[in-house]
């Protein structure tokens, strides 16, 4: 489909003239599994998939949803295991119209189960080009069965709401037994693109109050290229329920924001919302990583926090971004700061699933480097992350994700620093160290292993209680 004006434009020429998969009782991340020893997921996760869905459901199956490059259809895979989705099978559960009002693009499908049915959201316009293929309104279609990927799907309905105007990025959620709708919409008399909405539901298609407004693109990283505040997930965490959204234009500008408010607060009242007054998760260069948001949550099979998302490789994009097909699906770990708010530090990039490594003789100190000097002092989440690569005859290196050529390096007389991958003793046996912890053996010398020091990183004896590091 080859079309002159983005979603964008329409809504800003109109501007010019006028989670999770949860039933009641659960929370935004659906069941935690308990399964361990999984493969370790793969970024990208999955190529080609925009504003993506992933998540646990109770049958112990992950579902991933996605928007495709064409704009056509509703797509939806499974898979036992996160990294399983790299390669599960596709099935098309409903493919657009010929005509009328779904007969255009189809934009950021979500997957809920609703009273005991199975409901897939998107966004749709009619086709014929022109300004009219913009007219975005959201709908719903439902399956007949109790397995999504077997079931006979047909459309549901239009969500009806209050104003009829171009929304989209719809998602459910249910809180303290409430299920709610969140959203993005276009509102007359507002000069933006599109706010964020929220109200408590009365039905699958229906809402049971007047919605309230959350937020408003006003910050300069909201409104670069476009005003845009769209795309919201919901995770709770430590007493507070916080909401992350994107803004600006979908190239690498594209980034996340976040909505905070105490879980036992009344959703409705947007006095009671802070909003942060910067990003949080944005483009990195040393990653390359470009426009990363459009996120959902999920669950590792541990059961830990993960942040689902899309972004490109590269940034030079010929065209309108909305048409180019590299907005892949990406997952990695969530954490927490010390005050419960979420830290999503930087995209890990592209390659194995990187993991944090705390010393089980110094608790609280992490494996960690500033540039290339290791040290032991606190330092932002992303010099605490490593991607632990097989290296071969059973070895592993260990790579800082914000350094992508490198690795550590251990030389004779013990010191371990960061260099150029090829320049240096650089592998390392990873070996049980008791309790679920583990040690990095070194290969040149097999009687030593990577330890905790005062100034960061050495070799020391093998068996040295600093030598152990718990996998966070």
């Amino acid at each position: 489909m080859n079309f002159p004006l983005s979603r964008r434009a329409f809504a800003a020429g109109a501007a010019m003239l006028p989670m999770a998969c949860t039933s009641a009782g659960k929370n935004a991340l659906g069941s935690a599994p308990a399964a361990t020893g999984a493969p370790v997921p793969v970024n990208p996760l999955v190529r080609q998939r925009a504003d993506a869905q992933v998540f646990r459901h109770d049958d112990g199956y992950y579902y991933l949803t996605g928007s495709v490059p064409e704009y056509d259809r509703l797509v939806l895979r499974r898979s036992k295991t996160v990294a399983g989705l790299s390669t599960a099978e596709e099935r098309v559960l409903w493919r657009h119209e010929a005509s009328g009002p779904m007969s255009g693009f189809i934009w950021a499908p979500e997957l809920h189960l609703i009273d005991g049915r199975w409901y897939m959201y998107f966004a749709a316009g009619p086709s014929g080009g022109g300004e009219d293929v913009f007219r975005i309104r959201t709908f719903a279609i439902v399956c007949d069965g109790p397995d999504p990927m077997t079931g006979n799907w047909k459309i549901a309905g239009q969500f009806q709401l209050p104003t009829d105007s171009f929304n989209l990025d719809s998602t459910s959620f249910v809180h303290r037994g409430t299920r709610y709708f969140a959203w993005a919409q276009r509102e007359a008399g507002i000069d933006t693109n599109s706010n964020l909405y929220i109200a408590p539901m009365s039905g699958p298609l229906t809402l049971a109050a007047a919605p309230t407004r959350l937020s408003v693109p006003t910050l300069d990283w909201e409104i670069r290229g476009y005003k845009v505040n769209e795309a919201p997930a919901v995770i709770e965490h430590a007493g507070k329920l916080f909401m992350t959204y994107s803004a600006s234009a979908t190239d690498a500008r594209y980034c996340l924001g976040l909505l905070s408010i105490d879980a036992e607060a009344n959703l409705m009242d947007a006095s009671l919302w802070t909003k942060s007054q910067h990003p949080v998760f944005t483009t990195n260069t040393a990653t390359s990583v470009y426009g990363p948001g459009h996120n959902s949550f999920t669950v590792d099979e541990q059961g830990r926090p993960l942040l689902v998302y899309h972004g490109r490789d590269y940034e030079a994009i010929q065209g309108d971004p909305l048409f180019n097909p590299d907005r892949h699906t990406r997952v990695q770990r969530l954490y927490f700061d010390a005050s419960g708010n979420p830290d999503f530090g930087v995209p890990v990039g592209n390659g194995a699933m990187p993991d944090r490594f705390i010393s089980v003789a110094r608790p609280g100190t992490y494996m960690a480097h500033e540039g290339t000097r290791m040290t032991s002092a606190a330092v932002p989440l992303p010099q605490t992350q490593f991607r632990v690569e097989d290296a071969g005859e059973g070895t592993v290196t260990l790579s800082p994700i914000l350094l992508r050529d490198h690795c550590l390096v251990a030389t004779a007389d013990g010191s371990v620093s960061i260099a150029q991958r090829g320049t240096g003793p650089e592998k390392f046996r990873r070996t049980s160290a008791g309790g679920g912890a583990v040690r990095f053996v070194s290969v040149t010398d097999p009687s030593k292993s990577l330890a905790v020091a005062p100034d960061g990183l050495r070799l020391a004896p093998g068996k040295d209680a600093a030598s152990a590091w718990k996998v966070d």
